[in-house]
């Protein structure tokens, strides 16, 4: 379970203060650990930041400064993610300016998400490639150097001094003599990102040790998730600038949803979009996946959700990934409490809510389908990624030398990807984001492995990813098909609806649709059984017997040898006249009987049998003809008497 905001109970976290160590600072007794944790990355030494200490920043600057080491850079970055600490003085400014404010929620909220400079811009997961100007050039300083600088700079000298910076290393140039820029564009400008939809721009080409280090860890789709509508791409039915639930995200009156859509289609992304945003407005986001959730965990969350609320007027909202994991009565757990507003339901599914999820539930949310990502939405959020891992992208229409793209001179290799083989990724990925990334992750990993240098000149290397490596890393297409689920349902359904339409061609596909997707051939067969007597029927007799010998067929052989027969049996079902005289009339009779009123009539005596002498003498079977003993049609009656006339061929009900 995650939980944002306060470790413990707010209103007990204020009854005891605890002082900082390394900055001197005053807070509840329950944020002392994680302030800590922020104010030891920022000051690695253990000492108070220049400035605060006794020596000053004099002294500060001439201690000898640590040996400079390129191995260390990627992992320093992540102290850049993390907000400065104000010194003692500057805490205690900001503390008289929320005393004259007097919100205690101000007071607790500073804690949870420490106020980052306004001039200041976020560090991403890793470093974002700048498009390729003369004018402007990486800086020279190290990721720690930048982290000391941000932690005294207010937000007007932030921008300065990095200008300062820029100024520096255009006038020194390379500070290490080795012939490679450093590692010093740790830019989190949006134009990195926002490239990618324009057009596909070229990164400055990271080493490919860099590009290893980037990778290892969480899997790229988690470190590519965006924090912000802007950048959640390929849901504009949904989510787009003119929807009603975009403005309500952007006013912050989130409503009880149940977002409903396939694998990587952004439903866990827009719950931690939410949540991103929540954060801001000192809500409480809660994650719980239903798959390892008990009962219990959601009556705790519930219970200190009525205690934020009655005591701070403070909102929960509960994210439940694949909530239809929890059966009905689990489901039940919420209705009270989604009903009265203590909590904020939402829900992410990849099944049909209509039949997973509780109907009363149901009609307490709000349900956000979510589609399938187009095939643009996924080029844009591959070269996203491509951008920010530095991955150079080789155009085919314009064949030159890959070596003049690339201004890195390390004698590391650079990494290439070819652009028809993001082109290919996106279509193999099938609309799941998800697959794409991890997919592009995996193709790259298996190639810096390899170490296949595509060329060598001037002793530098580079390392390309070619389409095959591409397909070789998803093997094959990644077919959207569930046997349990929606998806089953629905390609059986256009089976079916194929065949009678007599179109040979769709049947085809949708077969191999199924069958491709891991569907069990008997169910298939079964389903052809059933085919040849609804809606062939008495137009060809002989179909019912083609289908029984592909069921037989499938059971003796198995898969993939009875694709074929199943194919030949659908063929030959789309080809056959159709007849539903008979489904028809049994339809028919069943709404005779279920609509009869009152008791059913009892059989005619002359249509009974009569095995022993007092059913005789009862006169069971008097005055029965025997039609083989006649050679003229007998006039008979053989239905009850209420029924008489009655024509179920003919659309005659009773």
């Amino acid at each position: 379970m995650e939980v944002s905001g306060p470790e413990d109970d707010p209103f007990l976290s204020q009854l005891h203060q605890v002082q900082c160590p390394v900055c001197q600072q005053m807070m509840p007794a329950a944020h002392i650990n994680s302030h800590l944790d922020r104010c030891l990355l920022l000051n690695p030494a253990g000492h108070a930041e220049p400035g605060a200490g006794p020596h000053g920043a004099g002294d500060a600057a001439k201690a000898p400064s640590p040996p400079r080491s390129k191995r260390r850079r990627l992992s320093e970055s992540s102290a850049l993610k993390q907000p400065a600490t104000p010194t003692a003085a500057e805490s205690s400014e900001g503390e008289g300016e929320e005393a004259d404010d007097g919100g205690e929620t101000e007071s607790r909220e500073s804690y949870d998400a420490p106020p980052t400079p306004s001039g200041a811009r976020l560090i991403p997961d890793f470093p974002v490639a700048r498009s390729s100007s003369p004018g402007r050039k990486g800086s020279g300083k190290r990721p720690a150097a930048a982290a000391a600088a941000a932690g005294s700079a207010s937000p007007r000298s932030w921008d300065e001094a990095e200008a300062q910076e820029e100024e520096e290393a255009g006038a020194d140039g390379d500070a290490d003599g080795d012939g490679e820029d450093d590692q010093g564009a740790w830019d989190a400008d949006p134009a990195g990102f926002a490239g990618a939809g324009g057009g596909r721009q070229h990164a400055r080409a990271l080493a490919a040790e860099e590009v290893r280090q980037m990778l290892e860890g969480k899997p790229l789709a988690d470190k590519m998730r965006p924090d912000t509508l802007q950048d959640y791409i390929g849901q504009s039915r949904a989510v787009g600038q003119e929807t009603l639930l975009r403005s309500l995200l952007e006013t912050n009156e989130i409503p009880s949803l149940i977002l409903w859509g396939p694998p990587g289609c952004g439903k866990t992304t827009l719950a931690h979009i939410i949540a991103n945003n929540s954060k801001k407005h000192s809500i409480r986001f809660v994650t719980l996946s239903a798959t390892n959730a008990k009962t219990t965990d959601v009556r705790d969350v519930i219970k200190q959700a009525q205690n934020e609320k009655s005591f701070f007027k403070r909102k929960t909202i509960l994210f439940i990934d694949e909530i239809h994991r929890f059966n009905k009565s689990q489901q039940d757990t919420f209705l009270p409490h989604v009903e009265c507003g203590t909590i904020t339901l939402i829900g992410a599914t990849t099944e049909n809510p209509s039949f997973q999820v509780n109907a009363a539930l149901l009609s307490r949310c709000r349900v956000i389908v979510l589609e399938k990502l187009p095939v643009e939405a996924m080029v844009t959020i591959l070269m996203r990624a491509i951008n920010s891992l530095g991955v150079h992208v080789l155009d085919s229409s314009r064949p030159a030398d890959p070596l003049s793209h690339s201004s890195n001179s390390s004698s590391e290799p650079s990494v290439f990807i070819e652009d028809k083989a993001v082109d290919t990724l996106a279509y193999l990925s099938d609309g799941d984001a998800r697959a794409g990334l991890n997919g592009l992750q995996l193709a790259v990993l298996a190639r810096l492995s390899s170490r296949k240098m595509f060329c060598k000149k001037s002793g530098q290397s580079r390392v390309l990813i070619t389409e095959n490596d591409v397909k070789e890393g998803l093997q094959r297409s990644h077919i959207l098909y569930d046997r349990a689920g929606e998806e089953h349902y629905n390609c059986i359904s256009a089976l079916h609806k194929s065949m009678r339409g007599s179109d040979q061609n769709a049947s085809l596909y949708w077969l191999a649709r199924m069958l491709e997707g891991g569907e069990d051939p008997l169910y298939v067969a079964r389903r052809l059984v059933r085919f040849a007597s609804e809606d062939i029927g008495l137009a060809d007799p002989s179909a019912l017997t083609q289908a029984v010998a592909a069921y037989q067929g499938c059971h003796f052989i198995g898969m993939p040898e009875c694709e074929v027969l199943l194919a030949q049996c659908v063929v030959y079902f789309a080809r056959a006249p159709k007849s539903i005289e008979v489904y028809s009339a049994y339809n028919n009779v069943k709404a005779c009987l279920r609509t009869h009123q009152g008791p059913l009539p009892p059989v005619p005596l002359h249509l009974r049998n009569a095995p022993t002498r007092l059913m005789k003498e009862l006169g069971y079977g008097k005055g029965y003809k025997y039609n083989p003993m006649y050679s003229e049609p007998v006039d008979q009656e053989y239905l009850p008497e209420e029924l008489r006339g009655a024509d179920f061929f003919k659309q005659r009900r009773c």
